[in-house]
């Protein structure tokens, strides 16, 4: 009976702003410091692809489509120092990339394939990748 009226009475003189701490962030924009690694992904297979990238563990995006027999270009940057692959958006802000995936269109993520993006690849100055369907599943290479 104490916890009905104590707590209520607690949580209304408890401060919550303690609770998320505000601070600003500087977002990186442009190249300066980026080494340009353009990807082309290349469909071989019958169906259209669809390319998605995750951003953050929450927030992901379609990057680019390819039709049967067609490729799609897509603008990654490298920076050096940290290992990070990035896309610009619209502002030219740096989105760092968690993950690179196709899948089939209509249903990607259900039939998605990771694409490896490591220093390696950086290091050529650019990314190629062919999809296709094999068995049943998607392929990329």
């Amino acid at each position: 009976m104490v916890v009905r009226y104590v707590l209520p009475i607690t949580l209304a003189f408890t401060s919550f702003a303690n609770a998320v701490e505000l601070r600003h962030i500087t977002v990186r924009t442009g190249t300066d410091g980026l080494d340009p690694v353009p990807l082309t992904i290349s469909n071989a297979g019958r169906e259209a692809l669809s390319c998605n990238a995750d951003f953050a563990h929450w927030y992901s995006a379609t990057i680019a489509t390819a039709a049967p027999g067609k490729s799609a270009r897509v603008e990654l940057w490298f920076d050096p120092k940290t290992g990070t692959f990035a896309i610009h958006n619209d502002k030219r802000e740096n989105l760092p990339v968690e993950r690179l995936w196709c899948g089939l269109a209509g249903h990607a993520y259900t039939s998605r394939v990771q694409i490896a993006l490591d220093r390696a690849s950086a290091a050529k100055g650019q990314v190629a990748v062919t999809c296709g369907s094999a068995d049943g599943r998607l392929a990329c290479r």
